[in-house]
């Protein structure tokens, strides 16, 4: 079987103590485990700086992921992590930038110069197409044979960093940016809407072949021009088998997943709002249905997760018979993206519990 080539996602910061370190650990979150179980001996990491758009190294995989919390970073813990042997290295001044390349990469195919293409470079590991790896790779041996050097802001370079990190005494060498851009983090309520969220849970539920409730209030809303109703399997009743107190209250919730009857998942989309309301609405779901079980999942861009863990884990949540935080999960906006990016098409094959595998657990 031939070796695959994986996206492996650095700030400046972590590379620098990716390097600091030894160069033989590559660690991710613990909400890419299903993706980095993927991963095997003998496949390869492309390292790329998120900020600077850099391809700026190059990994064996040397052993199959493993989890291991020992602090030997410190902004953040990468629990899932690999052994990795450093085969190419370039300064980031030399460092290849992927723009050089979108003439040749099946990435760029149907982007439009001047419109967002950082969708692959979302999350990590992600798997790169064999024949874009192969230009990469080949790309960076010539920019190391031969440099170039590129002027680079430093305040990106390291800034990066500063806006992904969690508060978290941390460990190993490569967050994910959740945005390939750290200017696209201070501009991310404008480039990604409430409304576009909920249409992409609507659409993907529909796509695996549920059933999909949208928040009564929003029913009349869109996106891009295309009507929530539009979506394919919309209802607009919900199962009769629920009391007349418990619809006031399913009804308001953001997005559903039925099959048949049954409630499979509960999406909150936490965009500016107060997050403690719709964990309300979720909490008084599970006390007043606590016989059905439910998967719920609380949605919001990843600058946010902080602040959602710590709500969930409010006292009067982590109280309740069915313990909020040991069923609510996190899920980011850019996960979500990048994980419905890389479906295309296999999404109608795809089964619903799939959405646990992009889910962050929110118990501390």
């Amino acid at each position: 079987m031939s070796s695959k080539y994986w996206l492996d996602l650095f700030t400046g910061q972590t590379w620098e103590e990716f390097l600091s370190n030894g160069a033989k650990v590559s660690g991710f979150r613990e909400n890419r485990r299903k993706v980095a179980e993927k991963v095997q001996p003998g496949d390869f990491f492309i390292c790329y700086l998120t900020g600077l758009s850099r391809f700026i190294g190059l990994l064996e995989v040397k052993s199959k992921c493993y989890r291991d919390s020992k602090p030997i970073w410190k902004n953040e813990v990468f629990p899932i992590r690999f052994e990795v042997e450093l085969l190419l290295k370039l300064d980031p001044k030399n460092a290849l930038p992927v723009l050089t390349l979108r003439d040749r990469l099946s990435i760029f195919d149907g982007i439009e110069p001047g419109s967002q293409w950082s969708g692959f470079f979302r999350g990590s590991p992600a798997e790169f197409k064999s024949q874009d790896a192969e230009i990469i790779v080949k790309s960076m041996e010539e920019a190391s044979q031969n440099p170039v050097a590129r002027d680079y802001d430093e305040r990106k370079y390291w800034r990066h960093s500063k806006l992904y990190e969690s508060k978290k005494a941390g460990l190993v060498t490569v967050p994910e940016a959740d945005l390939e851009e750290p200017s696209a983090i201070d501009t991310e309520f404008e480039e990604v809407t409430h409304e576009e969220i909920q249409w992409l849970l609507l659409k993907l539920g529909s796509d695996l072949g549920l059933s999909v409730w949208v928040a009564r209030n929003d029913r009349n809303k869109q996106y891009k021009g295309s009507s929530f109703q539009s979506i394919p399997n919309i209802i607009t009743e919900l199962p009769m088998r629920f009391d007349e107190a418990s619809n006031r209250t399913i009804e308001l919730i953001d997005v559903l997943w039925l099959d048949g009857d049954s409630i499979v998942a509960a999406f909150e989309v936490e965009h500016t709002s107060s997050i403690y309301s719709g964990l309300l609405r979720m909490s008084d779901l599970i006390v007043m249905q606590p016989m059905i079980k439910i998967n719920l999942y609380v949605v919001a861009p990843y600058n946010r997760r902080d602040k959602v863990i710590a709500e969930v884990n409010r006292s009067t949540f982590a109280r309740l018979k069915q313990h909020l935080p040991e069923i609510c999960k996190f899920i980011a906006y850019s996960d979500l993206k990048n994980e419905i990016e890389q479906m295309g098409h296999r999404i109608q094959y795809m089964k619903p519990q799939f959405i646990d595998d992009i889910a962050e657990e929110c118990t501390t």
